[in-house]
């Protein structure tokens, strides 16, 4: 069992979870991936956790590069450019480096779209609403970085037409993704569903969240030499 879930809020929060991501399966939907949230050092202390949070992706969340999504009507609104993690192996609980490297198939850049509609203390509260998941666009996938190469990876980031600065090292604010691979593996095994072949994981923020002000018009973030994915926003 992963050690998070004996942290009461988890275990009560991953429950109300899945019951949420049941009721979307048996509407139709199709799940497509995980997510992780509050793994930047600052958000683990101020939550009092040890490691991310971990969520869910569905197939009707994803969109188009390039896609325009009103922001009318969200109480917060956040973009993060991420790292994806393809999968191409199932993935065990407490796999070693080896068999965590074995399983990603690839690397690309992602997009999340999240609305803070809770607080971020109030930690069954946030994990009950899939970590405010709202949207994830994906790019191009580089399976020249199998096993999370990072090597000669940079990130660049406009923002509304700026350039917005990106740290040299892409997981200073995340931790390490063979890392958080291992964890998500832990947890949804855990649970009863395990990490599988097909499935992908985005990583973590970057640059940490982006909070979408009035007058946002978009967000474009190049994984070079991957590939580049963009959003537009309007509301």
């Amino acid at each position: 069992m992963s050690a998070t879930l004996n942290d009461p809020r988890i275990a009560a929060g991953m429950r109300r979870q899945f019951e949420f991501r049941k009721q979307q399966l048996d509407a139709g939907a199709k799940q497509i991936g995980w997510k992780v949230g509050l793994g930047a050092p600052g958000a683990l202390e101020r939550c009092k956790l040890t490691k991310p949070v971990v969520g869910f992706l569905l197939d009707r969340a994803q969109l188009n590069s390039g896609a325009t999504v009103s922001l009318k009507g969200w109480t917060k609104p956040v973009a993060e450019i991420e790292i994806a993690a393809y999968m191409t192996r199932d993935l065990p609980a407490n796999a070693d480096d080896a068999t965590v490297r074995a399983a990603i198939g690839a690397l690309g850049p992602a997009i999340e779209l999240a609305d803070l509609d809770s607080a971020m203390d109030d930690v069954e509260g946030l994990l009950a609403r899939d970590i405010w998941q709202r949207h994830v666009i994906l790019g191009p996938k580089d399976a020249s970085r199998a096993g999370a190469k990072l090597d000669g990876l940079t990130a660049k980031l406009v923002r509304n037409g700026k350039d917005a600065p990106v740290p040299a090292d892409l997981e200073s604010g995340t931790g390490k993704i063979l890392d958080t691979v291992r964890h998500v593996a832990d947890v949804t095994a855990a649970l009863g569903d395990g990490l599988r072949a097909g499935q992908f994981i985005i990583c973590g923020a970057i640059t940490g969240p982006m909070f979408l002000e009035p007058g946002e018009t978009g967000v474009d973030y190049t994984l070079d030499p991957v590939g580049a994915i963009s959003v537009r926003f309007t509301g």
